[in-house]
């Protein structure tokens, strides 16, 4: 076999291996990789009409065209306090040679993370307005033991993201108002995961057979791919409002899809130096993911003086992710991992209560978020997301006239998400994953808004 022939059936081989590091993002708190928190008061009633209350500076990011309800200059700045709990019990997890693999559950791949936002929006005159809105609309992490059974799959997986939004909205009539923004979204990522050099060398007729002369077994050499990559990505989002009477508004809205043109380095640590393991070179790397798109419907209705009700439905085109390419710099060949998502739903109701005089209203909310992962065979352990439930409950008071501060708790509870990854195809040299995971989420968030 000529060097450059065995070179490109190593690379693929250490893509098999390497796969595992871009696999997936973190469990978010909507479902996929998304982050819904984009708004406190918003969060008390689930998000359930986001696109249509318009009350706060948070209609940035839900419907622009809500800015036309917020006269004056104002103002606002958050903190979302996100602690995931993601905990897996190994069921049967083992080598391609069906030995188990040896190693820990894992503990708690979670962590406390915060996701701030602020916003601000002018009026420009009777009938235009301009925002401009910082957030993160995606990420979070999700962190392993090293030692744990999945090690091969993953052991890391990290995404940060930062939108930048400015939008505008203006009246087209009593009635209407409409609205539209472009977003400039940067995008950070790294993913790390161990390879299995021992099952390497263990197997007959692989490039690496006898790179340690047929002496190591599965687990008994384990080395580090680690994959990093950061990209700036542009996108729009436009909205209209409807205000049918002094009580009831219908809003609809929709984020468009953002392609991330990622380029990064990929760093391999090896067992031992070899001349055998050449293919796992450090490289640099690059990437193309189109983060979904989103379409939403809201209403809100003023029942009296004191109660509000609300509802939202939201649409995500998670199948704009079909899979995960790395085409890396070096003669490596193409690192392809299959997503195989779906399109989601994500429902909600949600009420307010603001007593008869009073500087204090109260928040309620429950929404069904779906997940675009639809099985046990296709659920990454870099994100083991399953649907999910949310309750949540806020409040907000106005110290003065000027300054109004809301608080806002959600509990998610998610449907114990099942991992079956067999050891075949892209995960014949990681193993078969076989487990489930114990998971909830807990979020408290708090934010100030000043009206100048």
């Amino acid at each position: 076999m000529s060097p450059s022939a065995r070179t490109k059936i190593s690379a693929r081989t250490a893509l098999g291996l390497l796969v595992g590091a871009t696999t997936g993002f973190q469990q978010a708190q909507a479902a996929g990789f998304a982050l819904i928190e984009q708004s406190v008061p918003d969060m008390g009633t689930a998000y359930a009409g986001a696109a249509a209350t318009a009350s706060s500076v948070g209609t940035l990011f839900f419907n622009p065209a809500g800015m036309t309800r917020l006269p004056g200059t104002q103002s606002g700045a958050a903190v979302h306090l996100v602690l995931p709990q993601t905990e897996f019990e190994n069921e049967g997890s083992t080598f391609v040679t069906t030995a188990p693999i040896p190693g820990s559950d894992g503990g708690d791949a979670g962590g406390l993370a915060a996701v701030p936002h602020t916003y601000i929006t002018h009026q420009l005159n009777k009938n235009t307005w301009l925002g401009l809105g910082i957030n993160a609309p995606f990420g979070l992490t999700t962190e392993y033991k090293s030692d744990w059974v999945g090690r091969y799959h993953t052991i890391k997986s990290a995404v940060k993201t930062i939108n930048i939004n400015p939008s505008i909205a203006f009246k087209a009539s009593e009635k209407v108002s409409l609205g539209a923004g472009i977003s400039a979204m940067y995008l950070d990522g790294e993913f790390t995961n161990a390879i299995d050099f021992g099952l390497l060398d263990f197997l007959p007729g692989t490039p690496f057979s006898n790179w340690a002369d047929g002496t190591l077994g599965p687990g008994q050499a384990d080395g580090r791919s680690k994959v990093t990559g950061d990209s700036w990505g542009w996108g729009f989002n436009i909205g209209a409002l409807f205000e049918l009477s002094d009580d009831t508004r219908i809003g609809i809205h929709y984020r468009s899809e953002i392609e991330q043109r990622i380029k990064g380095d990929a760093e391999f640590t090896l067992p031992t130096p070899d001349p055998d393991l050449v293919a796992f070179s450090d490289t640099d790397v690059k990437s193309t993911v189109d983060l979904p798109a989103t379409a939403s419907i809201s209403a809100y209705h003023q029942i009296n003086r004191r109660w509000a009700i609300m509802a939202d439905y939201t649409w995500t085109g998670w199948s704009s992710i079909p899979e995960l390419r790395f085409d890396f710099d070096n003669m490596l060949a193409d690192a392809v991992t299959t997503f195989d998502w779906e399109d989601t739903f994500r429902a909600s109701i949600g009420a307010t209560y603001r007593p008869d005089g009073s500087t204090w209203i109260y928040r309620f909310g429950a929404a069904y978020d779906e997940s675009p992962i639809r099985d046990a065979e296709t659920r990454s352990a870099r994100l083991p997301d399953n649907d999910r439930i949310w309750v949540t409950i806020g409040t907000g008071f106005k110290p003065n006239e000027d300054l109004q501060i809301d608080i806002g708790y959600a509990h998610l509870f998610i449907n114990d998400p099942k991992i079956n990854k067999t050891a075949t195809g892209e995960d014949a040299t990681r193993g078969a994953l076989v487990g489930t995971y114990d998971s909830s989420v807990d979020i408290l968030s708090i934010e100030a808004r000043y009206r100048f």
